[in-house]
């Protein structure tokens, strides 16, 4: 498989799945340990939604921006700059977009819209993770191009691009130029682009094992059941004490 071919398969799992093997469960064997989960940024908070969540997954390469108020002493940076980063990055690409705007305006922002959302898909872009509103979901929509953002506002007035392919933080998850960016309608969760193997590997067994736990839990009639199906999973108990509470209800019926 290629990177592409890759990415793609990685788009069949939602973004809590890639997570649990990137960082959640530490002591779980199929979890990386890629990140402290909780000390380290690597997913995104409940200020972003899903703009498409019947859309599904996204994954690719970070490209990274942030815009913010025109400073007169610094307009080097435009949109084509974004572009160029974009069309220089593999493909297929995320934007993460910082919007530094100040307080006073920043819910005002409908940075993004069908313009710009063109370009960038025309460059291999798939999705756009952002601190703020975007515009035009519907003239968009139809282009099948996710978008997580704050929400949405109908216009903005003047705004510049301060940065291209730096750091940024985007609503509590902090992204490098070149990382993997996964997203859906959870939210979305950065890991370095080197662990794709890693990942997807282990995404693929944790999706196994989780079917198989909810055949056995749908299965079940009774607390005690759900507690065996449960053993040894970070829901439950450890295989022994499962087991004793198991025999144990036994003998009591």
């Amino acid at each position: 498989m290629d990177t592409r071919e890759k990415l793609a398969e990685l788009e069949e799992f939602d973004t809590p799945s890639v997570s649990n093997v990137v960082a959640t469960y530490p002591d779980d064997p199929l979890c990386l340990g890629l990140y402290n989960p909780w000390s380290q940024d690597w997913y995104t908070d409940r200020r972003v939604e899903c703009m498409y969540p019947d859309l599904g997954p996204r994954a690719g390469y970070a490209v990274t921006c942030v815009y913010g108020m025109p400073d007169p002493g610094f307009g080097e940076l435009t949109f084509i700059d974004v572009a160029d980063a974009l069309e220089a990055s593999p493909d297929p690409t995320v934007l993460a977009l910082e919007q530094d705007f100040p307080d006073e305006v920043a819910e005002e922002v409908g940075l993004t819209g069908g313009n710009m959302t063109t370009a960038m898909q025309s460059l291999g872009c798939v999705g756009c993770v952002t601190d703020g509103p975007v515009r035009d979901i519907e003239e968009v929509r139809p282009m099948e191009f996710q978008y997580l953002a704050t929400g949405t506002a109908p216009g903005h007035g003047e705004m510049a691009v301060h940065a291209v392919n730096v750091p940024v933080s985007v609503s509590g998850m902090d992204v490098a130029p070149g990382e993997i960016v996964h997203m859906d309608g959870n939210g979305a969760v950065k890991f370095p682009a080197d662990r794709l193997d890693d990942v997807l590997e282990n995404v693929r067994a944790l999706e196994e094992r989780e079917e198989a736990l909810q055949e056995r839990v749908a299965d079940a009639t009774s607390a005690a059941e759900v507690r065996a199906a449960f053993a040894g999973e970070e829901y439950g108990e450890d295989d022994e004490s499962a087991e004793d509470g198991e025999s144990g209800e036994s003998t009591g019926e």
